[in-house]
Formats: C-alpha cells, structure tokens, sequence
C-alpha cells in the first residue's frame, strides 16, 4: 500500500524547505537586483532601461521556484512511504506583517487633499475593471465552449462555471468574497483546487505584464493621451514635503519608525480580531442565503487589518509624525513591500501553466476581456497608465498587490491602491453573483 502511495503522489520537495535559509535567499535576489539596477553604464543599465526592478524582483523568486531551488508548498515522501505536506509562512509574514508595517510608513506622508484632488478616473478605472471581470467570464465561457466544449461542461457540483464562480469573486474582491462564492454554489470542494491554481496563475501573469508596464508608463500615457498632471503635481509635492524634513537618521529616529510600525501592525491584529469576530457572528444571524454572503467580507480579519492600518496612517499623517517621512519612512516601507513581491514571485511555478490547460486558456481569455476593456475606457477619458494599474490590481490582485503596483509609481501613492481595493471587498460578492449568473446561461449555449 506504502508503495502505491509512493508512485502516485509526487515528491515535490524543493532544494530549502526552511524559512530562514529560504528568506535570505530572497534577500539576496533583491539585493543582486538593486545592485545591478543601481549601474550607471553598460549591460545592467540597458537592461533596466527595458526591464524594471520591481518586475525581476517578482520574476527572479518564481524563477527559483520554478527550478525547485524554493517552493510556497511541497509534498515529502519518505523511504517508508509516508507522506508530509509542508509550505513555507513567508508569504503569510509578509502580508501580515510587513504589509500593514509598509502601509502605515507609506501613509506618514500622504497629502490626502492631493489624492482627492486626482479626481474620478481612479473610480471610473477601478469600475472598469470590475465590469470588465463581469462581462470577461461569460465571454470566456462562450469562447472557449466553442473551441472545447467539454473545459465549459460539468454536472451538479463538478460543473466549471460554479468553480469560475469562485474565481470572479477573488477578481473583483478577494478571499472572503473567494470563499462567499464558493458557499453560494456549492463547487464540489475537491475539485475547488484546481480553481485556486488557476486564480494564482492567471493573476499572477497579469501582475507580472503590469509591473512590466510600469518600465513604459511615459510611452502609455503618451499613447493615451493622458493627463497626468494631477499625480505628478501630487509626487512633486510630497517629494518637495520629503526633501524639505530630509535629515541623517538619529538611532532615536528609527527605533520610533519601527514603533509607529509595528505598533500599527500589533493594533491591526487586535482591532481585526475584535472586529472580525463581532461582524462573523452578526453575520451568522442573517438568514443563510445571497443577503447573508454578500457581506461575508465582513468578518474577514485581513479585511479590517488593511482598513485599520490605512486608518491610522491616514490619521498619523496629520500630526508631527509626518516629519518622519525624513528619517525614510517611505524608504523602510518599500524595502517592505519588496519583500512581499518576491514572497508573491515565489507561489508562481511557471512549469504548472502547462497543467489544467483548458482551464488556464479560459482565466487568459477572461483576463485578456478585463484588460482589452481597460485600454478602451482609459484610452477614451485619457486616464493615466497608473489608474489602470492600481484599477485592474485593486480588482484582480485585491490589498495585498495594488499598493505594490501603486508605490512602484510613488511611495506615496499606495493609499490609492489600498482605498480602491477595499472598495472591491464591498462590491465583490454581488459583481461574482452577476457574473456566474451570465457563466452559467453561457455554459449551456
């Protein structure tokens, strides 16, 4: 029995299994990339001229992944047969801790006036985004029904477009709404898997063709028309605040940015525990049904943590500790948020794209929609490259990527990623509603 065991489930034990070893083996990718980035001549320089830093600093850990150096989760199968599952908690480090640490560092300096002042296309990006999830699925379906009927087919619980469900309420929410999905139409739980592969996949390629852009944003915006005027008058303007109370750290300076930091995190935690606890049971007395999981979101206690976060640094931007941005708050915040790139890098397995193919061809056609519907309304009301980013992010990637995406423009313009994305918890579970509604009428075409 042992030995059957053994020829069917794969040992996929990578080279390092052990967090510490694996984290500074990510910390070395980073720094070799800010090395090289940092030359002022020769190969590096043409190559980050085409290439961002951002973008290999997601690439260089899916590599590693990929060539079994690392891996986000793993499967041990000893001598004797017997079989161990083990992951890494890197990821969960990072955006637990180090996220929220980033977001509230980042927020020291925001000029909030300044991001109001960018006007509606942000929304109208964000909304674009959304639709573009809604009408991509349906779309998707039809499209590849027709090529191979059998990749949209499926009966009761095994049929695919309850398992796409699940996947246009973590596209235009997150998790919570992931999961809110999945309860609505009851996919058969072991084929769920398969789904969340595809989520990390598609989402993932996305994110790795958005970062990519961000290298060509002037030569985007030059092509859409784009004003951008209001987001450089808002990067000159907490760069003028930032060179204005710039000063050599004290050691004074940085255990208080550490405090405001990690304070902020310890806050979070608790302030998410009590709250996701009290909505989950206010939740709970609503009738099972649509009503009850369109707010499923609520007792999500990454949700509140994020909320939290974003709240105090908001707030703290109003006080004294705003100088602090001086000491480099928006410097350890992005040497934060690099960290969870190359912790996101690393759930990407590039030889798995191969695998559940048909389902992968339907999360490109479906994304391929979300972004052709992008380009068109930003191309038509000339929004910047930097408002379909954080829009689709804000979507598809929810509050761990769209501060990533948001920051690689300007440390300070994070809070406009993270207000978008939880704008799509909000929205979530209704939009996936809509959307599986129209996969399931186009799934029996």
């Amino acid at each position: 029995m042992q030995e059957t065991t053994t020829a069917i489930i794969q040992d996929t034990t990578p080279l390092f299994t052990n967090d510490t070893i694996v984290f500074g083996i990510l910390m070395l990718a980073l720094g070799f990339i800010f090395y090289t980035s940092a030359r002022t001549e020769g190969f590096w320089k043409k190559f980050y001229g085409v290439v961002p830093a951002l973008f290999m600093a997601y690439f260089l850990p899916a590599l590693l992944t990929t060539s079994g150096v690392v891996s986000p989760e793993w499967t041990s199968v000893s001598e004797t047969g017997e079989v161990v599952a083990g992951s890494t908690g890197l990821y969960y480090m990072s955006s637990r801790y180090l996220l929220p640490a980033a977001l509230v560092l980042m927020t020291l300096s925001i000029d909030l006036k300044g991001v109001f002042n960018l006007g509606p296309k942000a929304l109208i990006m964000f909304l674009a985004g959304t639709a573009g999830i809604i009408i991509g699925g349906p779309l998707a379906v039809l499209i590849v029904g027709t090529i191979h009927p059998e990749a949209v087919g499926g009966e009761g619980a095994d049929a695919v477009w309850r398992g796409l469900s699940t996947l246009a309420g973590s596209w235009i929410g997150g998790g919570a709404n992931q999961t809110a999905m999945l309860e609505i139409y009851g996919y058969n739980p072991r084929l769920y898997g398969g789904m969340v592969f595809v989520d990390i996949v598609v989402a993932n390629i996305w994110m790795a063709i958005i970062l990519f852009g961000i290298g060509k944003s002037a030569k985007i915006d030059k092509w859409l028309k784009a004003d951008t005027s209001a987001i450089e008058s808002l990067k000159q303007k907490v760069s003028d605040y930032s060179r204005k109370v710039d000063r050599n750290p004290t050691l004074t300076d940085l255990m208080i940015l550490a405090a405001i930091a990690f304070g902020t995190v310890s806050f979070a935690h608790f302030g998410a525990d009590i709250l996701s606890a009290y909505f989950t049971s206010l939740v709970n007395g609503i009738p099972k049904g649509i009503v009850r999981n369109i707010f499923t979101f609520l007792d999500s206690s990454f949700f509140w943590m994020i909320s939290i976060t974003t709240l105090i640094g908001v707030l703290l931007s109003f006080t004294k500790a705003k100088q602090y941005e001086g000491a480099g708050a928006s410097k350890f915040g992005s040497v934060f948020i690099y960290i969870l790139v190359a912790t996101i890098g690393m759930k990407m397995d590039l030889t798995l794209i191969f695998n559940n193919l048909w389902l992968i061809v339907i999360g490109l056609v479906w994304m391929a929609v979300h972004a052709g519907l992008m380009i068109a309304v930003a191309k038509m009301i000339r929004a910047p490259y930097f408002f379909l980013a954080v829009g689709s992010q804000a979507n598809v990637g929810g509050a761990a990527s769209a501060p990533i995406v948001a920051s690689a423009f300007h440390p300070s313009l994070a809070t406009v990623g993270v207000l978008l994305a939880v704008f799509g918890y909000a929205i979530g579970t209704i939009g996936a509603i809509i959307c599986t509604v129209m996969m399931q009428l186009a799934s029996a075409v």
